[in-house]
């Protein structure tokens, strides 16, 4: 049976391999902790989101026909995502991602995410060839996604019509959402750090950063702070909220946690400040360990 999607999740599906320690830690430390494997990547991330949510996410990423993917595939088909139109490649290892968090938060990461970006617009052919239809639903997009397909992808009649939710995976990658900052149909996900590199300046808040992004032709950006305010920002205004405070025990996927949450709320009708106020909840649920990975 063909299962229609609500939504699609373009980017990196990988293996997050974290270790967390409840230590602070600094360069050369060695500490006690534990050391997981999980699903993750961004565009994973933000499919695991969606399922708690209640929405069917497709995944457009590329795996390798690998023991690590083929585990890594049944577990999203377990999970309830729709699996049909990943890419499986013959020669290209499955993607990994290695963090070590301490009490101080992120203290390193490593993204290895070459496959993604060597399998470049192969992963995009379910949409060539017509498999999911003329799409005018909402799309999350990962900045793992090379420059040049970003740019492919702003341009493209494929999404034409769709809802461009976008994501930067990391402040090293802001810069590749360029291509998109001045489409009219993207949102744009970013944190302070993000907006800064994307304006080549530095911001004191959220806000501020918000309607810089607006000034420089962004149709909407959400802007986040960690524990500081986060604001909405398009052409009809800036809207801000505070997050809830509570204990930080992890901080890898808690961008993808508030986007996905977000963009449930909005697909279910919520606006503006709501929605902005549940996808901080959300996240704060998801860093305090509430939610599981």
């Amino acid at each position: 049976m063909t299962i229609t999607p609500d939504i699609l999740c373009i980017g990196s599906v990988l293996w997050d391999i974290i270790g967390r320690s409840a230590a602070t830690m600094r360069l050369g430390s060695d500490v006690p902790g534990r050391i997981t494997r999980v699903p993750g990547g961004v565009a994973m991330n933000i499919a695991m989101t969606l399922r708690r949510f209640g929405l069917t996410p497709a995944l457009l990423t590329a795996m390798g026909r690998d023991a690590e993917g083929r585990e890594l595939l049944a577990t999203c088909a377990r999970m309830g995502m729709v699996t049909d139109h990943i890419y499986i490649s013959d020669d290209l290892p499955t993607d990994r991602y290695m963090a070590i968090e301490g009490a101080n938060g992120l203290v390193a990461a490593i993204a290895d995410a070459h496959s993604l970006e060597a399998a470049g617009d192969k992963i995009l052919r379910p949409l060539a060839e017509g498999l999911l239809g003329d799409w005018t639903g909402p799309v999350a997009l990962d900045g793992n996604l090379t420059e040049a397909l970003l740019s492919q992808i702003a341009q493209s009649s494929l999404f034409a019509r769709a809802d461009l939710r976008v994501a930067p995976a990391s402040p090293g990658k802001a810069e590749r959402l360029m291509p998109l900052l001045q489409s009219p149909r993207a949102t744009l996900y970013v944190n302070l750090e993000e907006a800064s590199l994307l304006c080549m300046t530095r911001f004191s808040d959220a806000e501020q950063a918000a309607r810089a992004l607006v000034d420089r032709g962004a149709a909407r950006v959400l802007v986040t702070d960690g524990g500081r305010a986060c604001a909405d920002g398009n052409a009809h205004g800036v809207l801000t909220a505070m997050p809830p405070q509570v204990l930080v025990t992890r901080v890898t996927g808690a961008g993808d946690t508030f986007m996905a949450a977000h963009i449930a709320a909005e697909t279910a009708g919520a606006g503006r400040q709501a929605a902005l106020e549940g996808a901080l909840a959300a996240a704060a649920d998801y860093v305090s360990g509430d939610i599981g990975s």
